[in-house]
């Protein structure tokens, strides 16, 4: 395809809004039921977009409590979804996390997502007063890798008053 066509197609995806209310006030002045259907039908369409979306976070859930850990780029690779999305819907979880009982982290420009059987194991290894060290060396069948991980993760335990 040319660049021009290129062009065009962009710039119809970045007003296209603009361009349906433009072509609605133009309907408007000559029909004003065939603008107001044109006006519902919008919204219809616009609404029914948003369906996926909402259960986008449902099926990201689902796939991440079936890992004791996993980080965001595998998880765009399981769903086949762009890293940013699953990026954004990582950070949306993690704001709302207080009350969960899994864990996400944000370490290193990525987010790792930690099963509850990983956040109780690690929370009694803390109560027990084991340090970094220690708990990273427990931990290491759950695929903790570094020192950094562990404080991460109880940083964000403390954060949320989930770590006494």
């Amino acid at each position: 395809m040319p660049k021009k066509y290129n062009a065009i197609i962009k710039a119809l995806t970045k007003y296209w809004f603009y361009i349906l209310v433009f072509i609605i006030i133009i309907v408007a002045v000559f029909n004003l039921v065939v603008a107001v259907w044109i006006t519902l039908i919008s919204i219809v369409v616009f609404g029914i977009s948003y369906i996926p979306s909402l259960f986008f976070g449902n099926t990201l859930v689902n796939l991440m409590t079936n890992y004791y850990k996993i980080e965001d780029d595998m998880i765009a690779r399981e769903l086949k979804r762009p890293l940013e999305k699953v990026q954004e819907k990582m950070y949306d979880l993690a704001q709302k996390q207080e009350n969960k009982l899994w864990l996400i982290v944000y370490l290193n420009k990525r987010y790792i997502f930690y099963h509850e059987e990983t956040v109780e194991k690690f929370k009694e290894l803390y109560n027990r007063g084991h340090g970094e060290k220690e708990i990273l060396e427990n931990l290491q069948e759950i695929d903790l890798k570094t020192r950094a991980e562990v404080k991460a993760i109880k940083d964000t335990l403390i954060k949320y008053h989930r770590l006494t």
